[in-house]
């Protein structure tokens, strides 16, 4: 059995941004009618088993720990307008959709790859974002991320090769580079190869020496590395705060694996979808039914 989990915020963004790319005008609910195009064409190609997470306020308890962290004040009106629209539309399709609001939609996407490795069924799960925070729920080749923009399918190894560290190791890493996307900004002269090449080595914050003479004395050479040492020793708890926000949450409640199966749409389907700009998706939804049925 195979997993997708979609991270449905980073799709909206995605399915937006790429219709103003195409057009000068973007049409209205773009982000809507290309989420669920894209959710069909899964569908299309035999997926069975699929979750959607979406931030369904933007806000979370992330933002009662650092005052600095990501809000809903930088997105755009057009598509936190969309955030509902999406996911009624999505549930009358027929797929689990978890709705965020104390946690954010990594938390539930962390989650349920936690409850998936649990089944063992699942021979592979495919998160469906190239958001680096996911990267710590990789695991082997039976966890791995899809950046389907891209075209690209991030296995362990292929996290190692691109961070130069394992995925246990990436909220330390976040924590010492920072996260613009998520609004902290990491440690001063801290900056991906440093970080790296000391996690590497030491794997986490808590086992980084807190003398640079130590790093040597373990054969580690970093440029920088008394200043850097230095930095860490100042903010050591500025680090761990930001390694708390970059760690996600993996006791969301998301349900059972086979509560994620696909159970086709229900009678409301047709009418969201047309309503929104989407009526051609009815037939592509009964394409993948149809599909279902031969099989």
């Amino acid at each position: 059995m195979q997993v997708h989990l979609i991270d449905g915020t980073y799709e909206m963004y995605r399915q937006h941004y790429g219709s103003a790319i195409r057009d000068r005008e973007p049409p209205p609910f773009a982000a809507t009618i290309g989420v669920l195009s894209s959710t069909l064409q899964l569908l299309i190609e035999g997926a069975t088993h699929i979750g959607v997470a979406t931030d369904h306020v933007i806000e979370s308890f992330r933002n009662d720990l650092y005052g600095g962290y990501k809000t809903s004040e930088g997105m755009e009106p057009v598509l936190l307008e969309q955030i509902p629209i999406l996911e009624d539309a999505l549930r009358a399709m027929g797929v689990t959709v978890w709705a965020m609001e104390k946690y954010e939609a990594d938390d539930a996407l962390a989650s349920a790859v936690a409850t998936a490795c649990e089944d063992r069924r699942v021979h592979q799960v495919r998160i469906l974002t190239p958001d680096k925070d996911l990267g710590q729920c990789v695991s082997g080749r039976r966890v791995v991320q899809v950046d389907r923009r891209n075209n690209l399918v991030l296995d362990e190894k292929a996290i190692r090769e691109k961070f130069g560290i394992g995925p246990d190791s990436i909220p330390d890493y976040l924590a010492l580079v920072g996260d613009s996307a998520d609004g902290f900004p990491g440690l001063p002269g801290w900056g991906a190869k440093s970080a790296s090449t000391v996690l590497a080595k030491y794997l986490s914050l808590d086992d980084i020496p807190k003398s640079h003479e130590q790093w040597l004395v373990d054969g580690l050479k970093v440029r920088g590395a008394e200043k850097l040492a230095a930095t860490l020793r100042e903010n050591k708890k500025d680090a761990e705060l930001f390694r708390t926000l970059a760690t996600l949450v993996r006791d969301v409640p998301v349900g059972t694996v086979d509560s994620w199966r696909w159970k086709s749409e229900t009678s409301t389907f047709d009418a969201i979808s047309k309503k929104f700009g989407g009526a051609y998706l009815s037939d592509r939804l009964a394409r993948a039914k149809a599909a279902r049925v031969s099989q």
